[in-house]
């Protein structure tokens, strides 16, 4: 895994920038601290930074394809893991190729160089990698699937910046950090759209696509979306494929040269996980795992509409029938209020986001992994595939005519609720997440076959796995990186997607309950209680000290003259959640908006600038 920076322009010799580089090394520290080093041509510059985790010796970046006369002929400049490079180093090996490490960025070079762009149709795992035809004088990027591994850029007149995350192109010095009405839509109305980004002039490479630009301009394409076909198999055989499929999936992941672990909530996805790796492992190797939890909440949890148990005994009890070596970190008020590690999360995310208890807790835990491990594998995405949340459930969400995670009106306002009225009225936020959402429902493949209930729960995965998912890869991703640790989750393998992508939804509840599809094909590896566990997100936590402290946080903010929020929040409102004992769920603000104006605070302390 690397963070990846480059820049491309005709007009300036970039060779002769030195400047630049400099500037650009910086920006993506985090996510390649073992090595940093630099490419340049007068036409392009690439800056690559390495966390080594295949082929510690080898594996150096960029990766450089020469002629026989020993001329450049393509660099390229690659993040992420692709799992089935042994078959592709043997089949590109029949074609002639020579390889001079045992890497799969060197790989990927020559796969590039035997398919051009369309080897990516051929690549299976995470990843975003950026290529520089010499002879062609043209920049070729491309991303993965789902969008595991992020990859933005941005033209202009003076050249075109490509960038693991959008602060590695504000060092290029095309563009910089501001944020205009569609990005302050984008930012706060949750509903991730792909392709855009939160900043001005920049844009995301949407999953599965391939960008060039040339002289000739930018083009864009597709390699891979979703596709509706029949599903022919019977339950006993699908539930059978799954698994198959699932333990290839396992085998191919845990290869590494650097420490390997998992997460461990004690919920089915992360559970099936940690036992797959485990039994993958054979005993030659004890497993390690990790979890969180809030400190409060061990003695003082309380059920609510979606978390109806904690998360401690059940990792407890998984991590002893594993045998893994666990730690559990605990995260109390004081973590959650430190105002350097709310800063460092929003540098993390470039952006604000909804629920900071969560996203600082995920910070914390991944310092604390990166102790032990440089690798750790996740259940992430399992919910979205197999129809975890209650959203697929609860017949209220599945009939909304919106994103399912905004079926109820307040929860539109989970990151706006503070903004001021009349700037929230002007921006139409409620029309935004209509147009989004009626884009969203017309890209949806259909067999023609389906059911009006099966085309709905197609609709409703597929809203989930292209937008949603977004958000929980995008959280994993920067959170992980901001780290140093990479991030794997084999529920987002394709082979995988594409099979129970197409498979009817009383086949993925069979039982009547969600997730009944995986948990049989799982069931032999978990203890029943486990096994049987109802659904449980990520905890919040429930400490009432922790919403008193955002209080006074905000407080603290408002009464700051030289705070730019303030200039966006709404008067009457913050006033409501200073003084108001209901925590002002009278004016219909809700933790999610208090911690939003915070993190816009953050944010625009960042050096971000908005214009509307």
């Amino acid at each position: 895994m690397c963070g990846i920076v480059g820049l491309v322009s005709f007009t300036d010799d970039l060779s002769r920038r030195p400047d630049l580089s400099q500037a650009m090394h910086g920006a993506l520290a985090l996510r390649g601290p073992d090595e940093v080093s630099e490419w340049s041509s007068p036409r392009a510059l690439f800056v690559p930074r390495r966390l080594a985790v295949v082929d510690l010796e080898g594996g150096h970046q960029p990766a450089i394809a020469t002629d026989a006369e020993g001329r450049e002929t393509v660099v390229l400049s690659y993040t992420g893991e692709v799992f089935n490079f042994t078959e592709l180093r043997e089949e590109l090996s029949r074609r002639g190729h020579r390889f001079r490490d045992r890497s799969d960025t060197e790989v990927v070079l020559r796969a590039y160089q035997e398919w051009g762009p369309a080897c990516a149709e051929r690549l299976r795992g995470m990843f975003a990698f950026a290529v520089w035809d010499v002879e062609q004088e043209e920049l070729v990027l491309v991303r993965d699937r789902f969008g595991i591994y992020p990859l933005f850029y941005a033209e202009t007149p003076e050249g075109f910046a490509f960038g693991s995350e959008p602060k590695a192109l504000f060092t290029t010095g095309l563009i910089g950090p501001v944020v205009d009405r569609a990005g302050l839509l984008e930012a706060l109305s949750f509903t991730p759209t792909p392709g855009r980004s939160v900043f001005k002039h920049t844009r995301e490479v949407i999953p599965g696509e391939v960008v060039r630009y040339s002289r000739d301009g930018v083009r864009r394409s597709r390699y891979w979306t979703f596709t509706a076909r029949p599903h022919t198999d019977d339950l006993a055989t699908t539930e059978r494929t799954v698994r198959e499929i699932l333990e290839d999936i396992i085998r191919r992941q845990v290869t590494a040269d650097v420490p390997i672990s998992s997460m461990l909530s004690g919920g089915l996805d992360s559970s099936a996980i940690c036992a797959l790796v485990n039994r993958s492992l054979g005993g030659g190797e004890r497993l390690r795992t990790f979890s969180m939890e809030f400190a409060y909440n061990l003695d003082n949890f309380r059920p609510d509409e979606v978390h109806d148990s904690p998360d401690a005994p059940y990792v407890a009890k998984m991590a002893a029938h594993l045998g893994s070596d666990h730690r559990e970190l605990l995260i109390d008020r004081h973590h959650l209020a430190d105002v350097e590690g709310q800063a460092a999360v929003v540098r993390a995310m470039d952006r604000p986001a909804a629920g900071l208890d969560m996203y600082v807790s995920l910070y914390r835990l991944s310092q604390e992994v990166r102790r032990f491990s440089t690798v750790t594998l996740t259940g992430d995405g399992s919910d979205e595939l197999f129809g975890g949340y209650m959203w697929f459930h609860d017949p209220f969400y599945v009939k909304s005519r919106t994103f399912p995670w905004l079926g109820a009106s307040h929860q539109m306002e989970f990151l706006s609720g503070l903004l001021d009225r009349g700037l929230y009225a002007d921006l139409d936020f409620p029309g935004y997440v209509r147009e989004r959402y009626e884009e969203a429902i017309a890209e949806v493949p259909l067999t023609g076959e389906e059911s009006a209930h099966e085309r709905r729960m197609r609709e409703i995965t597929y809203l989930n796995m292209t937008r949603y998912l977004r958000v929980i890869l995008d959280r994993k991703d920067r959170l992980g990186m901001a780290a140093s640790v990479e991030g794997r989750v084999p529920f987002c393998d394709h082979e995988l997607v594409e099979y129970v992508y197409n498979v009817p939804w009383e086949m993925k509840v069979a039982d009547g309950r969600e997730k009944s599809l995986l948990r049989a094909a799982v069931r032999d590896l978990l203890p029943q209680s486990v096994l049987e566990r109802k659904k449980s997100p990520y905890p919040t936590v429930q400490d009432p000290a922790y919403r008193t402290g955002l209080r006074a946080q905000l407080k603290t903010i408002t009464e700051d003259s030289g705070a730019r929020v303030n200039g966006l929040l709404d008067t009457d409102r913050v006033k409501s959640v200073l003084t108001d004992a209901t925590f002002g769920l009278r004016a219909g603000v809700t933790r999610m908006s208090i911690e939003a104006a915070v993190q816009m605070h953050h944010w625009f302390e960042s050096g971000v600038t908005v214009e509307l």
